[in-house]
């Protein structure tokens, strides 16, 4: 049974950072692309970063990018998603995804449709 465990996640000042963590169970980690999901209340899943399993290709929508940053230990089973520089707009309810197996490399899918396994979520919560 596949299992995804998101952790890492609080309440933090803007400008503050956060890891979160990732940790698969039941999988090959390293066959997989990974992808990190956000949700807002009253706003539709989106894309934050993902990363291929060859560990080269990464994603982030161009909003994201310099602030979050994204990296995987698959002898650990675990990816990360490092966030700095964060704004009350991060606040969201994060989310990890996990897609495959596969045995060619693959860059990271960016819908939420394109991953088969998903965590249970971890909030981040922005606020001074």
């Amino acid at each position: 049974q596949v299992q995804l465990v998101e952790s890492g996640g609080g309440l933090v000042q803007p400008g503050g950072s956060l890891r979160l963590s990732c940790a698969g169970s039941g999988l090959t980690f390293g066959s997989y692309i990974i992808g990190w999901f956000r949700q807002a209340p009253g706003k539709e899943r989106e894309a934050v970063s993902g990363i291929g399993n060859g560990d080269e290709i990464t994603y982030y929508p161009d909003s994201l990018k310099g602030r979050f940053t994204i990296s995987r230990d698959d002898a650990k089973s675990t990816a990360y998603l490092q966030m700095s520089n964060l704004e009350p707009e991060d606040t969201a309810v994060y989310y990890c995804a996990a897609s495959g197996p596969y045995s060619d490399y693959m860059k990271p899918a960016t819908a939420p449709e394109d991953y088969d396994y998903w965590g249970q979520g971890t909030q981040v919560t922005v606020s001074s």
